[in-house]
């Protein structure tokens, strides 16, 4: 379950800072495009989290 909560995280993470990120760029504000930039790089933290504990979860193949 919290895998699941992870990977959703993650996703709502960084579909935010692709938006930030997208509109520092259009507005040319160099501080909300690095923040957009940093969301984005811990939403993908979040997922891969969510997906290791996936991976823990499922019985090791010999």
């Amino acid at each position: 379950m919290r895998s699941a909560m992870d990977k959703g995280r993650g996703h709502a993470r960084e579909s935010s800072g692709q938006a930030k990120h997208a509109a520092g760029k259009m507005a040319e504000t160099k501080n909300m495009e690095a923040e957009g930039r940093t969301q984005e790089t811990k939403g993908e933290g979040h997922k891969a989290m969510g997906k290791e504990k996936d991976a823990a979860k499922k019985p090791a193949h010999h």
